[in-house]
């Protein structure tokens, strides 16, 4: 779901047991939930907060946490750095990263760009909803186009100033 939806009057184990109505029974639901505090450590030390106050950050590990709890094969993420501080977004990425390397397949639907790209295998550019560009993540991300557009970068990998950038015309080629 689009959003972190936290349970926000619950705890953050009340939220992590809420994700595990899939297990079979207590005893499966105790040992999920010591793994997922091992998986997320910082959820060890929050599991008595309620959720609602904590950071979007905090809320962000809690929701993945809780997804994890059901021990999917797929997760669906949208938008995960959405509102979060640059080193809350690098932690985000550390966990989906280990996640991705632990076997679990991860659909990701990112704005930016720069942080999807350093994790995914294979990339998708939506324009106007529809898919311009799809392939390797690292083909995509070494792009030209998508340097420039999503990446700010000029042809050197150099930052580039938002008043060099040129204009959107340039991307019209791309949906033939």
């Amino acid at each position: 779901m689009e959003g972190r939806r936290p349970l926000p009057h619950l705890t953050v184990e009340q939220n992590l047991i809420a994700g595990a109505t899939r297990l079979p029974g207590k005893r499966a639901m105790r040992q999920r939930l010591a793994e997922v505090y091992e998986i997320v450590p910082r959820l060890t030390a929050l599991r008595g907060r309620v959720a609602g106050y904590m950071s979007g950050g905090e809320q962000q590990l809690m929701v993945i946490g809780r997804g994890l709890m059901s021990r999917p094969r797929l997760m669906l993420i949208d938008e995960p750095s959405l509102g979060l501080a640059p080193l809350m977004i690098a932690e985000v990425y550390d966990l989906l990263g280990k996640l991705k390397a632990d076997g679990l397949s991860l659909l990701i639907v990112e704005q930016n760009a720069r942080v999807a790209l350093n994790i995914a295998d294979i990339a998708y550019v939506m324009e106007g909803g529809r898919i311009v560009m799809e392939g390797d993540a690292a083909e995509i991300a070494a792009n030209e186009d998508v340097q420039e557009f999503y990446l700010g970068l000029d042809v050197k990998g150099d930052r580039k100033n938002f008043r060099d950038i040129k204009q959107y015309r340039r991307r019209k080629r791309w949906l033939g």
